[in-house]
C-alpha cells in the first residue's frame, strides 16, 4: 500500500519538474535576452532584480489563478503584448555591441526590467495553470512546484546569457520561440478556446507558427532599418 502510494504521489512531482524545465525556460529566456549587450555590473544586477520580478509574480498569479485565468480576453491581449517584446528585442539587437554600454546605467538597467516583467507576466500564465493542475489541489506540490522553479531561473538565465553572448545567432531562436508562446497563449485564452476547438480544431497548432513567423518576419525588418 505504502509503495502503490509512493508511485501515485510521484507521478505528479515528475509531471512538476517536466513543466517547470520547460516553461521556465521561456522565463529564463526573456530575462537573458533583455539583459544583453548590458555591461557586466548591469547585467548581473539586471539577471538578479529580473529572477526575483519572475519569482514574484509566479508566487501572485499562482495565490489569484483561478479568479486571472478566468478573465475573458486576458490572455489574448498578453499575446500581443508578447509578440511586441518580441519583436523588439529582436530589433535591438542590431546595436553594436559597445553602444548598448553607452546608455544611462539607470535607464538600461529598468528598460531591461521593464521588459522581463511584461513578458514574465504573460508566460508565467500557463506555467500556473500547468503546475495547479499537475498538483492536483495539494498545497504541498503547489508549493514546490513554486521552489523547483526558482533554482531553474536563476541558473536558466545565467546559462542562457552566455550562450547569447557567444552564439548570436541564437537571439533570432529565442525570439522566434517568444513568438510561439505568444500563439499558444491567445489559443488558450478562455474567451475564444471552447469555440475554436468545435469550430476548428487545427487553429490553435497554427497560431502556434503564426505568432513564430510574425515576430521572425517583423523583428528582422525592425533590426535591419535599426541597423
Amino acid at each position: 500500500m505504502n509503495l502503490a502510494g509512493g508511485t501515485a504521489a510521484l507521478g505528479p512531482v515528475l509531471q512538476i519538474c517536466l513543466i517547470d524545465l520547460l516553461l521556465s525556460g521561456d522565463n529564463a529566456l526573456v530575462i537573458a535576452m533583455a539583459s544583453r549587450g548590458l555591461p557586466p555590473g548591469l547585467w548581473r544586477r539586471v539577471v538578479v532584480l529580473g529572477t526575483i520580478a519572475a519569482i514574484v509574480l509566479r508566487v501572485l498569479l499562482t495565490a489569484g489563478a483561478t479568479v486571472v485565468l478566468a478573465v475573458p480576453f486576458l490572455k489574448l491581449a498578453g499575446a500581443a503584448l508578447l509578440l511586441v517584446i518580441a519583436v523588439r528585442l529582436l530589433a535591438d539587437d542590431a546595436q553594436p555591441a559597445g553602444q548598448a554600454a553607452m546608455v544611462p546605467g539607470e535607464h538600461g538597467v529598468w528598460k531591461a526590467i521593464s521588459t522581463i516583467i511584461a513578458a514574465d507576466t504573460v508566460m508565467s500564465l500557463d506555467n500556473v495553470v500547468a503546475v495547479a493542475a499537475a498538483a492536483r489541489g495539494s498545497l504541498v506540490l503547489l508549493a514546490f512546484g513554486l521552489l523547483l522553479s526558482i533554482p531553474i531561473l536563476v541558473f536558466g538565465s545565467v546559462l542562457v546569457s552566455r550562450l547569447l553572448q557567444r552564439y548570436p545567432i541564437l537571439v533570432l531562436a529565442g525570439a522566434v520561440q517568444l513568438g510561439w508562446v505568444a500563439g499558444s497563449t491567445a489559443m488558450s485564452d478562455p474567451a475564444i478556446a471552447p469555440w475554436l476547438s468545435r469550430q476548428w480544431p487545427w487553429l490553435p497548432l497554427s497560431a502556434h507558427f503564426a505568432g513564430a513567423i510574425y515576430v521572425l518576419l517583423h523583428g528582422l525588418v525592425a533590426r535591419r532599418r535599426r541597423g
